[in-house]
């Protein structure tokens, strides 16, 4: 016997055609200017990928979305006028992060009035996924970044001096025999680390069905990219030490970047194969008796 799949009302597909329709019209300024910043901001360019493998995992929901009783809620109609008010907080103020805080916000609003509470429980992971699109406030930023600094050249710091290289660190700034070295914002680490939490979940997505294994392998990209950060500011004053000041700028400086991020993405593989190794996944048929 073939199941037939279950699809949408014509009622139901007009309203959701007539909510993205409106959502377009308010919102394409703020997206415009989301994918510009997307495209300008090197922390943020992973943010072209989110969207779209936000509808696919939309879509992957899509069966139980359409079994799902529709009981629209008057309370997402509140949450989109609150959205709206946001919105037009941040126009009024030229703050970005609240309209595109109030984005989401919007989205959310018309799952609940449209399908209800079990249709926003059934799309609370691509929504809250799309998080990752919307770049951190600069306040926050900076109250982030400027540890992260520290952190990096204390690392530097100590790795140069177990390699036997002299060093004298100020702040963030490593005085070398040839050159110094200043661990500045865009080498704290952060943007890999805020690139590396994006790959970690969508790499956890894919590779295990377990909740608590994608957790522990997204929040593993915080300390993997920390000390993946600190090694590469060690390596860069390492090799600046012995083979010149021009190995830590310039091409060199890029690369190095692109390479630590590698090794970190093969640490979190090993994670990952560890994780197996210690709690291997359930067998079909043992699936099958717990979901019983």
């Amino acid at each position: 016997m073939i199941a037939l799949e279950p699809r949408p009302t014509n009622r139901t597909l007009l309203a959701v055609a007539i909510a993205l329709a409106g959502f377009a019209l308010l919102y394409w300024r703020v997206m415009y200017q989301l994918g510009m910043a997307w495209y300008t901001d090197d922390n943020y360019s992973h943010g072209f990928l989110i969207v779209p493998l936000a509808l696919y995992f939309a879509w992957e929901r899509r069966h139980r979305l359409f079994e799902s009783p529709i009981r629209p809620s008057v309370l997402g109609l509140v949450v989109v006028v609150g959205s709206i008010l946001v919105l037009l907080a941040g126009l009024l103020g030229a703050e970005l992060f609240l309209t595109r805080i109030s984005l989401l916000g919007t989205l959310v609003g018309f799952v609940l009035f449209l399908g209800g509470w079990r249709s926003l429980r059934v799309l609370a992971f691509p929504l809250a996924f799309m998080l990752l699109m919307i770049p951190i406030p600069a306040i926050i930023f900076n109250q982030i970044a400027f540890p992260l600094q520290l952190l990096a050249s204390r690392a530097g710091e100590y790795a140069m001096t177990v390699a036997d290289v002299p060093v004298l660190r100020e702040g963030n700034v490593l005085v070398l025999a040839n050159t110094t070295l200043e661990v500045a914002e865009a080498c704290s680490g952060i943007r890999s680390l805020i690139s590396l939490l994006a790959l970690g979940i969508i790499f956890g997505y894919f590779s295990d069905p377990r909740g608590w294994v994608r957790t522990v392998i997204a929040l593993a990209t915080v300390p993997v990219a920390i000390i993946a950060n600190g090694a590469r500011v060690a390596g860069t004053g390492i090799a600046a030490h012995r083979y010149g000041p021009q190995v830590a700028e310039g091409f060199f400086h890029e690369f190095s970047g692109w390479v630590v991020f590698v090794v970190a993405f093969a640490i979190l593989l090993a994670v990952q194969a560890l994780i197996l190794r210690l709690a291997p996944k359930p067998t079909k048929e043992a699936a099958t008796k717990a979901a019983a």
